[in-house]
């Protein structure tokens, strides 16, 4: 579960920005086609939260919707996979324009 890696890197990173000050809340984005699981990551959370600035703190998760452009007709649409052809004209020279993202939009600290 490569999950509980990455959790840690965002308690890491929150930890190391919170300035000494406790850290109460977390936004962090998750895209569709990261190969995230939030669900693993809400698990892991609070024991990689466990003993720090973090511990306590709430875990809020933003999914963020997987969009593409195609290259040939510029249209834009949604992603349900990397292999998606564009719905327009069914050209397979897509652009990910949103969707892979993994980032702490926002913390709150005390």
């Amino acid at each position: 579960m490569h999950e509980l890696s990455l959790t840690q890197g965002v308690v890491d990173i929150c930890e190391s920005s919170a300035g000494g000050r406790r850290v109460t809340a977390v936004v962090l984005q998750i895209g569709e086609l990261s190969s995230v699981v939030p669900e693993a990551v809400e698990f892991c959370f609070e024991a990689c939260a466990k003993g720090t600035l973090l511990e306590g703190a709430r875990l809020i998760i933003e999914r963020i919707p997987a969009r593409g452009r195609c290259s040939d007709c510029s249209a834009e649409f949604p992603l349900r996979s990397y292999f998606n052809n564009c719905p327009s004209c069914g050209g397979h020279r897509i652009t990910i324009i949103s969707g892979e993202e993994l980032r702490v939009k926002e913390m709150e600290v005390d």
